[in-house]
């Protein structure tokens, strides 16, 4: 795995994270942040052909 695949791998894993504690903290601004940003990271990934075998939120 190169390091681009790797690093956004990792963001996307991080991303949805945050995305469960904005949720679970109900910080429903900070939740779609965080929402808009994993979609963008997981556009990202489909462009460039990396498989995300993370779940969806």
């Amino acid at each position: 795995m190169d390091a681009f695949t790797a690093g956004l791998l990792q963001r996307i894993r991080a991303t949805q994270t945050d995305l469960e504690q904005a949720r679970e903290s109900g910080d429903d601004f900070l939740a779609e942040v965080e929402q808009a940003e994993l979609e963008d990271l997981q556009r990202l990934a489909a462009e460039h052909g990396v498989p995300v075998s993370v779940p969806v939120c």
